[in-house]
């Protein structure tokens, strides 16, 4: 492949291999070929260079409903948009440009505005939505805390700051009763937080 041949596409053009009749995105030079792939996913194939071009708006259009079709068939349903949260004033803004662009029959625009849309919902509202995975994590704000109770007589020396603290209750304790077996709890903060 020459130099002027290799630089011809950008990696992810839409292009048209007239051998095999077929629109595929450019992948970039596979030795003397381009490797080129099927819009939506597929095995990807060789074409001799010298032979694409960029492929026209009807026929991007046809691969697309092609694939539409194919996922359609395979019952893989296109992504549905999503619908924006009541009495959000942000989700409204969004959907109303989502619903010009489709007005206008902006596809890129009115993906676009989904995709906006959507981080905005798992960013706000995930929750409510149940969009969004919690995990455990400590509370870094609050410090543990210790607690120690004799089980003989169901003393205890209350949260403390320190293991310490609670060591020289009990030695305090068994100095006064002369019991000798604890229950030793440590407890800390966690919060839920979204992953």
């Amino acid at each position: 492949m020459t130099e002027s041949t290799e630089n011809q596409f950008e990696t992810g053009t839409v292009v048209y291999d007239p051998v095999s009749d077929t629109v595929g995105e450019y992948q970039g030079p596979a030795g003397p070929y381009a490797l080129l792939r099927p819009l939506g996913g597929g095995r990807e194939w060789e074409a001799r260079p010298e032979s694409l071009r960029p492929a026209t708006p009807g026929e991007r259009l046809s691969a697309a409903v092609r694939v539409a079709n194919s996922r359609s068939f395979q019952g893989t349903p296109e992504p549905l948009s999503p619908a924006p949260v009541r009495d959000c004033a942000a989700c409204a803004d969004l959907a109303a440009l989502r619903d010009d662009a489709r007005a206008r029959h902006d596809g890129s625009a009115e993906t676009d505005a989904d995709v906006l849309l959507r981080r905005h919902q798992r960013r706000y509202h995930a929750a409510l939505l149940g969009l969004a995975q919690y995990a455990l994590v400590p509370d870094v704000s609050a410090g543990a805390e210790y607690e120690t109770s004799c089980t003989e007589c169901r003393a205890g020396s209350g949260a403390r700051q320190r293991p310490a603290d609670v060591e020289e209750w009990q030695h305090a304790h068994t100095r006064d009763t002369g019991h000798a077996r604890y229950r030793r709890t440590v407890a800390d903060y966690a919060v839920l937080a979204a992953r």
